[in-house]
């Protein structure tokens, strides 16, 4: 029997082992149409998934890239606020 693993379940495992992701990069490698959705999706499951803006230091262009992070004190507590309110 085999297991078939979700694109978002490729994306989650890529940035848990630390990489750092454009869009276009986990369009191409992991064949995700609607990145945002993906990105949404495992922010909803309890990943902190920041959206990073860069400078290139060979062309000067910005991009951006996902990563995982550690949430602040202040987004854990509105995390429980939010809950609570629930």
């Amino acid at each position: 029997m085999t297991t078939k693993t979700t694109q978002a379940a490729k994306v989650a495992t890529a940035l848990v082992n630390g990489a750092e992701l454009t869009a276009k990069q986990i369009s191409s490698r992991y064949g995700v149409k609607n990145v945002r959705a993906v990105i949404s999706q495992l922010r909803s499951e309890g990943f902190s998934i920041y959206l990073n803006k860069r400078v290139s230091s060979f062309d000067g262009e910005t991009y951006s890239k996902y990563m995982i992070g550690t949430p602040t004190r202040a987004v854990v507590a509105a995390g429980y606020k939010a809950l609570r309110s629930a």
